[in-house]
């Protein structure tokens, strides 16, 4: 299933590599979700790539999310670290969760229209739940700008 838009260039050559963790397929509940759905109109449409940590996410914040001039909007922060946790906690896993809890600090203003990285991690495996950790940076310099701690709990299969 290609995502659309494509990966875009900047990030292609630290991706080609990297395999692409996907439970978004056509006909899946979350194929239209608004964080990971490549087929939702406006959605983030966030995509992971599996690392032994966890996983990266390429990230280019569309100006439509803009808030202050030139700078995301901070839900719109925090919705991109909750999705790249929610894809470390599928990585991990290797089934869906939810968010149970979510704290983001922001660093430094998140700039729209430019190459960012998410990187999500499992802290710790606690059976009945996840605690998490996910980081937003810039793709270049790799300033950090933003992190998250989540609690994630799993969705039981009849609820998927």
């Amino acid at each position: 299933m290609a995502h659309d838009p494509p990966l875009p260039n900047v990030f292609r050559g630290e991706f080609q590599d990297l395999e692409e963790l996907r439970y978004t397929g056509p006909g899946t509940v979350y194929h239209n979700c608004f964080g990971c759905g490549p087929q939702h109109p406006v959605g983030l449409r966030v995509r992971y790539f599996k690392t032994d940590e966890g996983v990266v996410s390429p990230i280019v914040i569309p100006e439509r999310f803009e808030g202050p001039p030139g700078v995301a909007h901070g839900g719109i922060v925090a919705g991109y670290l909750d999705e790249i946790l929610a894809g470390a906690a599928v990585r991990h896993a290797g089934r869906l969760y939810v968010t149970g809890e979510l704290t983001v600090r922001y660093m430094k203003p998140v700039p729209i229209v430019a190459p960012l990285l998410g990187r999500g991690r499992v802290v710790q495996d606690h059976g009945k739940y996840l605690d998490l950790e996910g980081t937003l940076e810039e793709y270049q310099s790799r300033t950090l700008l933003a992190v998250a701690r989540g609690r994630f709990l799993p969705i039981r299969p009849n609820e998927a």
